[in-house]
């Protein structure tokens, strides 16, 4: 009987020390220093939460202990392989930039799950070089973009599409031939991922030939 009752006992106690091991939150993170405003492939962190209130980090840019090869990550917009998100990005804009990550380690019986915010585009300008273009000489089409996290970067084609009025778009360059007599070329700008966010101005051509 004493022996059963030892048992028991015994059975409580690593119940209880199970219970107390077993994950209560995770979250993930991504390296600010990584522009993942721009680039997709991305380095990422997760942060568990213990019942004990012991906290781990994975290795990589968190610095932590926990190694990325314990664990299993599917990603609602990419893919995860040793601690870097390889994004999908039109999948992303989709879901808002709200990549939900399914994560699965030893110490936890059932999957977890928790959102990755990443930045995202939220508005578009013109920053041209010069007030006007010249005849038979390349204009960049310079443009911006705003971003949630608060930074600006230069966008190039593989996010924006360009149309204009006049002229011949040679990837970002816009020539206008010698012989044009245009006299102002009305360009636009439109994010490939959003169409909706779009913009035009207007580039007056340089009618004075310089001394």
């Amino acid at each position: 009987m004493r022996a059963i009752l030892i048992i028991a006992q015994l059975l409580l106690f690593f119940n209880a020390q199970a219970q107390q091991n077993n994950i209560t939150s995770v979250t993930a993170s991504y390296d600010p220093a990584s522009i993942a405003e721009l680039y997709d492939h991305i380095p990422i962190g997760l942060e568990f939460r213990y019942a004990n209130g012991q906290v781990r980090k994975t290795e990589g840019y968190l610095q932590g202990a926990y190694r990325w090869r314990n664990i299993k990550v599917t990603s609602s917009a990419g893919s995860v392989q040793n601690g870097y998100l390889q994004l999908d990005r039109q999948r992303a804009a989709k879901l808002h930039y709200q990549v939900e990550l399914t994560i699965t380690v030893p110490e936890n019986p059932q999957p977890l799950t928790t959102t990755l915010m990443l930045p995202h585009l939220e508005s578009i300008r013109f920053n041209h070089y010069a007030d006007s273009l010249k005849r038979g000489i390349r204009f960049y089409l310079n443009v911006e973009g705003a971003f949630s996290s608060g930074k600006i970067y230069p966008l190039d084609t593989a996010a924006i599409k360009f149309t204009t009025s006049a002229g011949k778009l040679l990837g970002q360059d816009l020539l206008l031939n010698p012989d044009d007599a245009t006299r102002a070329i009305t360009v636009t700008a439109t994010n490939k991922n959003d169409p909706a966010m779009s913009i035009s101005g207007t580039i007056p051509v340089k009618q004075l030939q310089d001394k």
